[in-house]
């Protein structure tokens, strides 16, 4: 399957599952020979698959703001692996959208690999600059949770404009998703 239609956001994982140095390394690869702005490349990579420093990552993430009942995965079920995003203002005041290309690039390999993962961009920033031990021209701008998928995700169409994921009873992921005619614009000929 193409991989663009199978990458989805996955919050569960099979937390056992180790990713391998050389496939994070891959991902961030894939993200490196992306466009940037300007050719800037002001975003640098802090890559961990070590279940001791995920254990210290983990409880400084927002998992899903839609499902207010849920604190996230469940222990055996956390991200086997992390990608932090870090703006190098040192190289370049600002990333412009370079965050999102690269993220989506690393996803992207992360599917070809057999895995799937989260962008997460509600974290506690002063925690994780900590932990990383960050020099001050060092911003971490963005998590990407990884690990195989232990969840469905389907996507569903949009339904009375609501645009909000939910989980069923059987705790299958759903999306909905607007419709390629409503995201297509066609001006009105006057």
């Amino acid at each position: 399957m193409i991989p663009f239609i199978q990458n989805r956001s996955y919050r569960r994982f099979f937390q056992n599952e180790q990713i391998l140095e050389d496939q994070l390394r891959l991902m961030v690869e894939a993200a490196r020979l992306s466009p940037s702005s300007r050719n800037i490349q002001p975003i640098k990579f802090f890559v961990c698959n070590d279940s001791e420093m995920n254990s210290h990552i983990f409880p400084n993430l927002g998992w899903a703001g839609y499902l207010k009942e849920w604190a996230g995965p469940e222990e055996g079920e956390r991200p086997s692996a992390y990608i932090i995003l870090l703006h190098d203002t040192s190289i370049a005041p600002a990333y412009s959208c370079d965050n999102g290309i690269f993220a989506q690039s690393i996803l992207l390999q992360a599917v070809d690999l057999g895995f799937g993962g989260c962008m997460i961009a509600t974290f506690k920033k002063d925690e994780i600059t900590k932990l990383l031990r960050l020099p001050n021209y060092m911003t971490p701008i963005l998590v990407i949770a990884l690990g195989k998928p232990k969840e469905v995700v389907v996507i569903d169409d949009i339904k009375m404009g609501d645009v909000k994921y939910w989980r069923d009873a059987a705790g299958i992921h759903h999306v909905p998703k607007r419709s390629l005619d409503e995201l297509i614009y066609i001006p009105d000929n006057e």
